[in-house]
C-alpha cells in the first residue's frame, strides 16, 4: 500500500504545486457554483483538466469527443490540447448548461475547435459515419450508460486511442455491497469489464472521484 491519504490542507498543496490556476478557468468555475448552485460538483477538478490536457497533447490527439459537457470546463482542456486544427465534438442535452459553455469557450480561444450537439450521446453517435473516428475520449454523464458509451466508442478509437471515465470511485459507493442504486451497479459493472477486457491497457487513478484511462490495443 504506498497511496497517501489525502486531507485539505494537503490537497491544497497538491493544487498549489501543479499547474491548475488558469483565469478563464476560475472564473468559469466561480459562475458554475453560483449559477448551477447544488449541481456546481459535477465540474470536473482542477487537477483532472490539468491532467486532460497534458494526455490530450502527449497523445498527439486531433480528433476528440466528449460526452457531458456541463458548463464546459473539461472541454475547454480538452480543446487547448489539441492542435490548432484539432476538433472537438461535445454532446449534451441542456441547453442551459452548455449556454454558460459556449460564453466561455469563446472567452479561452477554442470555440473554433468545438462542435456542441444538443441531444442523448448516444443517438449522436449512432447517427455518426461508420468512419468517424476519435484519437480521445471523455465521459462524464449519466453513470447508467457508462457501458454503451464504452463499446460505443471503442470500435471508433484507433490502436493507442484513449478514453477516460469520470466518476468510477463513486464517492466509494464502488465498494459498498448495500448500495444497489442503478448508477452504482452500472459502475461496478463497467470497471470490472474493463479490467478483464484484453483489447484495452487500463489504469484506474483516484484523482477526485476516481478516473479510469483506457489506452485501446
Amino acid at each position: 500500500m504506498k497511496n497517501t491519504t489525502i486531507n485539505d490542507a494537503l490537497y491544497d498543496y497538491l493544487i498549489a504545486h501543479g499547474n491548475n490556476s488558469d483565469p478563464v478557468l476560475a472564473e468559469l468555475a466561480e459562475v458554475t457554483q453560483s449559477k448551477v448552485q447544488d449541481l456546481w460538483i459535477m465540474q470536473i477538478a482542477p487537477e483532472q483538466g490539468t491532467l486532460m490536457e497534458i494526455l490530450v497533447r502527449i497523445s498527439g490527439a486531433k480528433s476528440a469527443i466528449e460526452i457531458g459537457t456541463f458548463t464546459g470546463y473539461s472541454a475547454i482542456c480538452i480543446a487547448r490540447g489539441l492542435p490548432n486544427d484539432g476538433s472537438l465534438l461535445c454532446c449534451d442535452t441542456s441547453e442551459e448548461w452548455t449556454s454558460i459553455a459556449r460564453t466561455y469557450f469563446d472567452k479561452a480561444g477554442v470555440s473554433s475547435k468545438i462542435d456542441l450537439q444538443i441531444a442523448p450521446a448516444i443517438e449522436t453517435l449512432r447517427a455518426l459515419p461508420e468512419d468517424r473516428v476519435f484519437d480521445y475520449a471523455f465521459i462524464d454523464a449519466d453513470k447508467v450508460s457508462y457501458q454503451l458509451y464504452y463499446e460505443e466508442l471503442l470500435k471508433r478509437l484507433p490502436t493507442n486511442g484513449l478514453m477516460v471515465f469520470d466518476n468510477v470511485l463513486w464517492g466509494g459507493n464502488v465498494i459498498n455491497g448495500d448500495d444497489e442504486s442503478e448508477a452504482t451497479v452500472a459502475l461496478q459493472k463497467l470497471n470490472q469489464h474493463i479490467a478483464t477486457d484484453d483489447r484495452v491497457q487500463a489504469v484506474m487513478l483516484s484523482i477526485s472521484d476516481g478516473l479510469t484511462i483506457v489506452r485501446k490495443r
